[in-house]
């Protein structure tokens, strides 16, 4: 049984039945096609039993839970909640009080890693959930039975996941693991910057000249601030392909840049008179100074990286986690090519990891 809320005065009654019910199961379902942001469509809530699917279309926003989603006393409990918390950047713009992403906590407490809500429903349940709505279309009104019954199973057991997997947290106690993990994605979706170093994404500019690697920074991001200036996907305005050929080949001017950038959606008049003069302003010394792209590494440094990659591995085996939640492999080349401990590894993972891997760069 769940309820439909599109009236403010019915999101505002709706929280007045549970004025203290801390623990909030929280779903979303959005659309991201022809956006840069995702455009939130749904959100659903079990307070205390009570599931409620709020359309905020019709509420023009979440006035009335985004609050109670804010305080620092409420738990809001979300399965994979990254994509979920990006959606809810503009409806809740003091981000989540507190997380607690069921799938994160799964992986910590040795139940695998990456697992569905499907799967850990059944796993901790043993209730099979369908999965036929997962590519429906959202914006639309009014939503189908069978979408709304789908959208409400998806906060339906989130109670029960919370319950069994904090308690088998504390009993491995590692709950301190799991409230940094999730304390990270928070702040990840509260920032509204993107990428500052997007080059060492860029591998195949690894060899490229260091003005040229500079000239690509500068072009990733103008991309990045003119897609969510314009909102429209990122590749609609400039793919990875043509970013590589303007910036090693640059258009000498706006005829050529037309002619040579056919087949870019969001790239209008105006963002191309701007990405012609990215590209042709001469560089400053300022922009000279990031982080290079990391190279293939050297056989010797292969030899490294194997070294602490079956160190993770044995550590992750011996505490029963997914090697890919202690570390990744892009740390370890992080920590060879850098020789500086990784921020991504700082906090729990650091007391675990820092001697096994400094010792291998070290040495």
């Amino acid at each position: 049984m769940h309820h439909w809320i599109a009236q403010p005065e019915a999101a505002a009654t709706l929280l007045a039945r549970h004025p203290d019910t801390r623990v909030i199961g929280l779903d979303t379902e959005f659309m991201r096609i022809d956006t840069f942001y995702p455009r939130l469509a749904l959100v659903q809530v079990n307070l205390a039993g009570e599931i409620a699917l709020l359309d905020p279309l019709a509420l023009g926003g979440l006035a009335a839970l985004a609050p109670r989603l804010a305080d620092a006393a409420t738990i809001c409990v979300m399965h994979s909640a990254s994509e979920d918390l990006e959606a809810l950047a503009v409806a809740v713009p003091q981000g989540l009080g507190q997380l607690f992403d069921t799938q994160i906590a799964a992986a910590i407490t040795g139940l695998g890693a990456g697992l569905s809500y499907q799967k850990l429903v059944a796993a901790l349940t043993g209730v099979d959930l369908p999965k036929a709505e997962t590519r429906s279309d959202w914006l639309r009104r009014p939503l189908s039975a069978e979408q709304l019954d789908y959208a409400a199973q998806d906060v339906v057991h989130l109670a029960a996941l919370h319950q069994q997997l904090d308690a088998r947290l504390a009993e491995l106690g590692r709950r301190d693991w799991h409230a940094e993990d999730c304390q990270r994605l928070l702040a990840k979706a509260r920032s509204r910057d993107g990428d500052p170093q997007p080059q060492r994404g860029f591998k195949s500019a690894a060899e490229w000249p260091r003005q040229k690697q500079a000239l690509l920074r500068r072009v990733l991001l103008w991309r990045e601030e003119a897609a969510r200036r314009i909102d429209k996907p990122r590749p609609w305005l400039l793919d990875d392909a043509h970013i590589a050929e303007f910036v090693l080949n640059p258009p000498h001017g706006s005829d050529e840049l037309f002619a040579r950038a056919k087949g870019l959606r969001a790239l209008r008049g105006a963002q191309r008179d701007e990405l012609l003069q990215v590209l042709q302003d001469p560089l400053q010394e300022e922009e000279m100074e990031f982080a290079p792209i990391f190279p293939l590494p050297t056989p010797a440094q292969k030899r490294v990286i194997g070294a602490m990659k079956e160190s993770v591995v044995a550590i992750a085996t011996q505490l029963n986690v997914p090697e890919g939640l202690l570390c990744a492999r892009r740390h370890l080349e992080a920590l060879v090519f850098d020789r500086e401990w990784p921020e991504a590894l700082e906090g729990w993972r650091k007391g675990i990891l820092f001697e096994a891997l400094m010792g291998k760069v070290e040495g």
